[in-house]
């Protein structure tokens, strides 16, 4: 495609993404736009967040803010004040696929001794951080982990298991590997505090002495994080904010800027990548249908020619 093309196709896919935000404020489902535009829902959902988000920043909309536009609920609230800003609205830049920043392994590294020496519970954020990149699974995913899906009734350490079905945020099972030492170490201090502390307790020796069904990660009054329900009736949707912002405080802690739950995730994908994945055992691992749909939303790094032919022979 020729270089003066490049803004004409910006300002196609900026305009293409304010028309779902109208279309989804309005009433229509993720789904039913997905049909329209023919693309995935992940597609549309991602991309009605981009506008509405930048519209909170950039023009303000009334009683909305940055942390409210994920939830399309709180945008049909505010449909007027959303359709007075997209007036006089003109996006700066094209709304195409948000950049994560991988995280490098030395960042890990310092990341997670930062947060040993500033957290008040150094074993349990720990584990909490490194389960993230050790898995790629999702905040929502974590939270529902129990003890049983990290360890075996002898109380040996799962290598393979299994994020049950109705632990993952797509209602599937998928595998679940345990395969870091790092996070073997935090884990098994944090599992020796919630036995000293007397949380999740079980009267068998099994599981360490663990109750099985409890939850991997506790609160210090023995709670696991608390889920709750949101969208329209009938939908699996759900959120659990404790952990979202149990997590906003670690990289806070860790000294990582510009790193979310989904750049860990970024990071899971660019390893496997480069060890010699492919998209469907990427998928497998994030729990993402459709080779398609990984490239889409987890793509590959393309090296630059001039790199891939330099010193050919």
């Amino acid at each position: 495609m020729p270089a003066d093309q490049e803004p004409e196709r910006g300002n196609e896919s900026a305009a293409q993404a304010i028309e779902m935000l109208k279309a989804v404020v309005d009433g229509a489902t993720y789904d039913a736009v997905a049909a329209r535009f023919g693309v995935t829902r992940t597609a549309v959902e991602r991309r009605i967040k981009a506008v509405a988000v930048r519209l909170s920043k950039t023009v303000g909309i009334e009683g909305l803010n940055t942390e409210g536009v994920a939830f399309v609920q709180r945008l049909r609230q505010h449909r007027e004040s959303i359709l007075v800003a997209l007036a006089g609205f003109e996006p700066l830049a094209p709304f195409g696929p948000r950049q994560h920043r991988v995280v490098s392994s030395e960042e890990i590294t310092q990341a997670a001794l930062r947060i040993k020496a500033r957290s008040a519970r150094p074993w349990h954020d720990q584990s909490l951080f490194y389960m993230l990149f050790a898995t790629g699974a999702r905040p929502l995913e974590i939270a529902r982990l129990e003890v049983r899906d990290y360890l075996g009734p002898d109380g040996s350490v799962r290598r393979v298991s299994e994020l049950r079905a109705e632990a993952a945020i797509t209602g599937k099972s998928r595998p679940l590997y345990f395969t870091s030492t790092r996070l073997d170490d935090a884990l098994a201090a944090y599992l020796r505090e919630r036995i000293e502390q007397g949380l999740g307790i079980a009267e068998s020796g099994d599981y360490r002495g663990l109750d099985p069904r409890s939850c991997l990660f506790l609160s210090p009054a023995g709670l696991g994080f608390a889920i709750k329900p949101y969208g329209e009736e009938g939908q699996r949707r759900y959120l659990c904010r404790p952990i979202l912002e149990a997590y906003r405080k670690l990289f806070r802690h860790a000294d990582l800027r510009d790193v979310t739950p989904l750049s860990a995730r970024h990071t899971v994908a660019a390893r496997l990548y480069e060890r010699g994945a492919d998209e469907e055992q990427v998928g497998l691992l994030l729990g993402i249908n459709g080779r398609s749909a990984v490239r889409e939303l987890f793509p590959k790094h393309r090296p630059a020619m001039s790199d891939l032919v330099r010193e050919l022979v």
